[in-house]
């Protein structure tokens, strides 16, 4: 048995960070690990956060230990939790990094944890280059990547951003993301759309997640007009909270007179419900201007969804084209083409590739990786 810490978002705190953290902590101790997750007391200071809460209205998950305890703006606390895990002396702390504005506070915990001359650190990198570029990005990186031991990564995007930042001497592995199995289990698609009030005779493509400029809605939303004349039962079921301004979106649907194509459902979705929507859709789409891995990939191969993505950062490798999903460019034409072939085909056609490509996403392997590493 080892001791193990993860430092990262854990509830109260929600989005798909602390679903992982959550998740991998279970896996840890089902394996007889000791394990417990260092949470945020304040994640981001409100004014830097672009949606309606941080926090889950869910029960908590049971059987974890979540300590939420990290300031992410006060350099004291970060001294103090930083004495207290090193005190605490784990043989692994599992660290995440997501966005530069965690660096300073990640890199000054980490630092104090290392001095113990006993904890091995390993990094999950979501993001080395963040999606949307702000002052000091590359200083806070360099700063937190100094303190790991080893890292993995998720996409060959994030490896190569990796690899301009530290020595090809420290050590790292590039594992799939692993699929969200704790959403519940495949339903109907008859009796999700029943739960969702849509019809079963409409044709629906998915946008899940949370509603930001690099992830293309916009341009989707072109797409729609183009289809509205040739799939006059397409429907466009948007789920995700806006974490931008929602105004100039709206006002692109009625200019481009789809509303009557558009489902909005533009709050956040708790994990309760997720299941309905992704049991609803006939595709999930991911028309995303940049990207490096996304969360909503191994949801979708959970749920056995076909995926419409675009040709950008690690989507086209993770979804094989006329396998798992179509592959598009990043355009309004393209895009609707993709939806189009991608009703030719129906989706049936895609369910033998997604039911053995999923077998690949496993914890098992992320834990097996980890330990790894700290070897």
């Amino acid at each position: 048995m080892q001791k193990i810490i993860i430092i990262g978002p854990a509830h109260p705190l929600r989005g798909g960070l602390a679903t992982f953290d959550q998740r991998l902590a279970k896996e840890f101790n089902k394996n007889g690990d000791d394990c417990s997750i260092y949470s945020f007391s304040l994640q981001y200071p409100s004014f830097l956060f672009p949606g309606k809460t941080q926090y889950s209205t869910d029960p908590p998950p049971k059987d974890l230990k979540i300590f939420s305890v990290i300031n992410s703006i006060n350099p004291l606390n970060w001294i103090e939790v930083g004495k207290r895990i090193k005190n605490e002396r784990p043989d692994i702390v599992v660290v995440r990094y997501w966005i530069p504005l965690m660096g300073p506070a990640l890199g000054t915990i980490l630092k104090k944890v290392r001095r113990n001359e006993h904890t091995k650190i390993i990094c999950i990198a979501d993001n080395i280059i963040p999606h949307e570029h702000r002052p000091g990005d590359k200083a806070f990186t360099r700063y937190f990547l100094k303190t790991c031991d080893a890292f993995i990564t998720m996409s060959e995007k994030v490896m190569s951003d990796l690899r301009n930042f530290v020595p090809k001497n420290k050590p790292a592995i590039l594992t799939q993301h692993p699929l969200y199995d704790n959403f519940g289990e495949i339903i109907s698609k008859t009796e999700a759309r029943g739960k969702l009030k849509i019809k079963n005779d409409e044709s629906i493509v998915l946008f899940f997640g949370f509603i930001r400029k690099y992830k293309g809605l916009d341009i989707l939303l072109d797409a729609m007009k183009i289809l509205k004349s040739k799939m006059s039962n397409l429907k466009l079921l948007i789920a995700g909270e806006f974490y931008e301004e929602e105004k100039p979106y709206l006002e692109q649907i009625n200019k481009l007179g789809i509303n009557d194509n558009v489902i909005l459902r533009t709050d956040f979705i708790p994990d309760s419900e997720v299941k309905y929507y992704l049991c609803a859709a006939d595709a999930v789409i991911q028309p995303y201007r940049n990207a490096t891995q996304s969360g909503v990939t191994p949801l979708a191969y959970y749920f056995e969804k076909p995926m419409i993505v675009t040709n950008v950062g690690g989507l086209p490798s993770l979804v094989p084209n006329e396998k798992a999903g179509i592959v598009t460019e990043p355009t309004a034409p393209s895009i609707a083409d993709g939806i189009l072939h991608f009703y030719q085909l129906g989706e049936n056609y895609f369910l033998p590739h997604l039911r053995s490509e999923k077998q690949k996403y496993s914890w098992g392997n992320l834990v097996k990786a980890i330990k790894q590493l700290a070897d």
